[in-house]
């Protein structure tokens, strides 16, 4: 299966309609990192609305099953895509686990949360990829834990250029249901930007940490 522009166009319509991405250029948004940005993302929302999920969740199981056949283990990134991860394990059968971005400090003291083998063949679920830092990290978790990523999906990605450069350092693949290319065509055709409002946020993806 292939990640074609219809399916990165549906899924964006999808992400759209339940408004789990805004588009704001007149009155950006303040990301954690201080970053303006006329857009702001948040995938968690697909659990809100059953048929969107199902549609992400199938999608994103089938992409897996047949680009990644011999798949053991499913791990959903904490906090964003442990809903996500966890439907498509149970959709492909799998175990899963979920990583958190640093040990417990507590307790047992896990990043890792749940059982696995070492060795067992790993796809990694994401709900989002912006600079990729978080995704990397985990990845390395998994990775220092022994077991074998074979590779990461996500749902949304913002295309910077910081963040291919990032898992190519890293030698980890990538694959995305939708980008954002996908969603500003999207959003043009139903008439959600204008011509002006798109030329805009063309320019963010770009340079986003110097937008303003």
């Amino acid at each position: 299966m292939e990640i074609t522009a219809s399916i990165a166009k549906d899924i964006a319509s999808t992400l759209l309609d339940i408004e789990a991405i805004k588009l704001s250029p007149e009155v950006p948004f303040t990301w954690a990192s201080g970053w303006k940005s006329p857009i702001y993302c948040d995938n968690r929302m697909l659990l809100s609305f059953p048929a969107a999920r199902e549609k992400v969740a199938l999608t994103m199981s089938q992409f897996i099953k047949e680009k990644y056949p011999n798949v053991q283990l499913i791990a959903g990134v904490a906090t964003g895509a442990i809903g996500m991860g966890m439907l498509v394990a149970d959709r492909l059968g799998l175990p899963f686990v979920y990583v958190r971005p640093e040990p417990k400090k507590h307790g047992r003291g896990n990043q890792i949360e749940g059982s696995f083998t070492e060795g067992e063949k790993t796809v990694v679920i994401e709900d989002l990829i912006s600079t990729g830092m978080s995704s990397i990290g985990a990845v390395k978790a998994l990775r220092e834990n022994h077991l074998d990523v074979l590779g990461m999906v996500a749902i949304f990605s913002y295309l910077f250029e910081v963040a291919q450069h990032n898992f190519s350092s890293a030698a980890i693949g990538l694959d995305t249901l939708s980008q954002y290319n996908a969603l500003l065509e999207e959003a043009k055709e139903r008439n959600y930007i204008s011509q002006a409002q798109l030329e805009t946020l063309a320019k963010w993806r770009l340079a986003p940490d110097k937008w303003t």
